[in-house]
């Protein structure tokens, strides 16, 4: 039986987590940043059920924490040596004062908010000079906290704004000087206290929060169990307990990484333990956990973006999103069940799986919480009241339970690891700020989009001739190729950078590329989300993978690009929804025709897809039948009966030789 060490989880997301990579401090420091922590994930807990404060004020006091305390528990380089300076608690002066003029300076502007009427336009010299500081301390706050990629995106986009003039083509605009750019990033929505951070300091923190005492009151074990008891015992069980799991623990953690090395740790060496290799149970862990971020309810924090960018319901974000995550582990499962069948490989022992009946019995208290956080999101609740209710139902629950009993001191510990979890989010989500800032100020994402869709439909021009049969006419082929281009950028742009930044960035600047085509917007918003969230497995910057790897001690670009493989689903399923939306169900002229349509023909088209690329279906395949069958899978997933018929016709002949291989293959046993 597959049991969760929370510790050895701990240790192992400290060790692969870039964002959980923290300094060590000595008291007092421990206890003061423990206190800081604490506070945080107390102060989203009492706004969520009590009321949020003034936008300006709620933000502001987010901020002054989440960056303030990022200077105390991230050094200035990883593995930094003692220097020269001296420190309190293990932490440097400097880091002191660094924490404390971020935290005034994210004070400032709700100190002067009913003055700022009167001078947004034309700040005083002191508006300046905090908003200086307040760009400095974001981008160093979130190199310290994620690395480099993001501060350099950010820093390009500034030098863009002040330097517009000088750039190339349809990208001209007539610069702005350091004064307006930074009234516009500081004392507006626009910028560093935009919608990002918004989201993150009214809905993301509270579900992260969520997650971590849902888990330490025994959700996460509970899921392991469910998983093992479903689909343990066939063909190479523990893998399929890991897509299992990996699904269900995705829903409420949010995380790629924190869902890879949780569950991993146990199902990673019970795949290599019945013969999977290494770096493929790596990769099913990490494609697996990767898809928590498309799994509702929590999604990650994407989902609560769209809430604002689109203007929909939080449930209507969610049914949207069901299907395609079905699609995507569809696509994994079908992978590892063939493997396991390709290579003969056993499922988990009578003793080695719990008894149904008995990890009900005992876990069915902790489902209440995540039932209650379901219920609240349908009725048509605020995302963070029903995120106050799940986190107040999972304390009382670990205070009543007797199995994974939650004590005080585990509940403080519980608020600072979710705190802990929110720092590198609330940093990625300050300079995001600053990036759709300057896109909104230079007017950059209509120029992007026009650049794109220009240049695919020039593409498209040259092509056309060369396509047989008029299978496509100027227009069709000129949104294919801007999904293939914006797809592109997503992958690029997301890697090594959170899921929620990239999208927010790509919404900014790719979608409207998307809508000028007229795709409908939760349509393209959903396309880059996806595209965004496969970059954590892409290589070569798949840190899920990697972190996998880790695990499996596997080769990690190995792992990347198995892991890339079996989310193959995951790159297409976007494709799909784009060409008929009726899978995303909440779009405009939806039909059931349409829906079935869809998705039975992504479905069988994805069953073949995996069978194509691990080489095995009713038997082993040689290249031809596999070939033969990726082709025909692709006319599946097109969306269309016509389709759907010529991929039938494909696939009897592999089918044929299918079954005649494994008549052979029963006799010779």
């Amino acid at each position: 039986m597959l049991e969760l060490d929370q510790k050895q989880a701990k240790k192992l997301e400290e060790e692969y987590d870039p964002e959980m990579q923290m300094r060590p401090m000595t008291p007092p420091a421990t206890q003061i940043v423990g206190l800081l922590l604490a506070i945080l994930s107390l102060f989203h807990y009492y706004t969520a059920g009590f009321g949020l404060l003034r936008e300006a004020t709620h933000r502001g006091v987010h901020l002054a924490f989440v960056l303030g305390l990022i200077f105390l528990v991230f050094g200035l380089r990883k593995k930094q040596a003692p220097g020269w300076m001296p420190a309190f608690g293990g932490i440097p002066l400097y880091d002191w004062f660094f924490a404390l003029g971020a935290a005034v300076t994210c004070f400032y502007v709700p100190y002067v908010f009913n003055d700022l009427a009167f001078r947004v336009g034309d700040p005083l010299p002191i508006d300046v000079f905090f908003g200086s500081l307040m760009i400095f301390f974001t981008l160093e706050a979130t190199r310290r906290s994620m690395g480099m990629a993001l501060p350099i995106i950010a820093c390009c986009f500034i030098i863009y704004a002040l330097y517009g003039q000088h750039a190339p083509g349809v990208l001209v605009h007539p610069g702005a000087n350091w004064k307006g750019l930074v009234n516009h990033l500081y004392l507006t929505s626009q910028g560093i206290y935009g919608i990002a951070v918004g989201v993150v300091a009214t809905y993301v923190f509270h579900f992260v929060l969520f997650g971590v005492l849902a888990n330490r009151v025994g959700a996460g074990q509970l899921f392991i169990d469910l998983a093992s008891c479903v689909a343990g015992r066939y063909a190479g069980g523990p893998a399929k307990v890991s897509v299992f799991s990996s699904a269900l623990f995705g829903m409420i953690s949010g995380s790629s990484i924190a869902n890879t090395v949780t569950t991993g740790a146990l199902t990673i060496p019970a795949m290599k333990r019945i013969g999977y290799r290494p770096h493929f149970a790596a990769a099913v862990e990490a494609t697996s956990s990767t898809g928590g971020q498309i799994t509702p309810p929590i999604m990650g924090a994407a989902a609560f973006i769209m809430i604002e960018f689109l203007e929909m319901p939080y449930r209507t974000i969610l049914l949207a999103a069901t299907v395609p995550a079905l699609m995507h582990y569809l696509g994994i499962f079908t992978m590892v069940h063939l493997e396991a069948k390709r290579l003969g490989l056993r499922g988990l022992r009578p003793d080695e799986m719990p008894r149904f009946t008995k990890v009900i019995r005992e876990g069915w208290p902790v489902l209440l919480p995540l039932i209650l956080l379901v219920a609240i999101i349908a009725s048509g609740r605020t995302p963070y009241m029903a995120a106050f209710w799940g986190i107040s139902a999972c304390i009382v629950i670990g205070f009543l339970n007797p199995r994974n009993r939650l004590t005080l001191p585990d509940l403080y510990d519980c608020f600072k690891l979710g705190a802990k979890y929110a720092l590198a989010v609330g940093a990625s989500a300050a300079s995001v700020g600053i990036i759709v800032g300057v896109v909104s100020l230079t007017g950059m994402g209509f120029k992007v989009s026009f650049m794109v869709t220009s240049s695919a439909q020039q593409l498209a021009e040259i092509i056309l001739p060369f396509i047989p049969f008029s299978f496509t006419d100027i227009q069709g082929l000129t949104l294919f190729l801007t999904l293939v281009f914006t797809a592109i950028a997503c992958i690029l742009l997301g890697a090594g950078i959170p899921t929620t930044a990239t999208y927010i960035v790509l919404v900014a600047i790719a979608a409207p590329a998307l809508g000028l085509l007229g795709v409908a917007p939760i349509v393209a918003h959903f396309f880059v989300f996806y595209y965004g969230v496969l970059a954590d497995i892409t290589p070569p910057v798949a840190l899920a993978a990697y972190a996998g790897a880790g695990i499996a001690g596997a080769n990690p670009f190995k792992a990347g690009n198995t892991a890339f493989r079996l989310a193959s689903a995951k790159a297409l399923v976007p494709f799909v929804f784009l060409y008929s939306p009726a899978m995303l169900i909440v779009t405009d002229g939806f039909t059931w025709q349409a829906f079935v349509t869809t998705v039975g023909g992504c479905a069988i088209g994805i069953v073949l897809i995996g069978a194509g690329l691990t080489g095995y279906f009713l038997s082993h395949m040689s290249m031809i039948e596999r070939v033969v069958t990726v082709f025909a899978a692709m006319l599946f997933v097109a969306p269309g009966i016509k389709t759907g018929l010529l991929g039938s016709l494909l696939m009897v002949p592999v089918l044929f030789a299918q079954l005649t291989k494994r008549r052979r293959e029963k006799k010779a046993i």
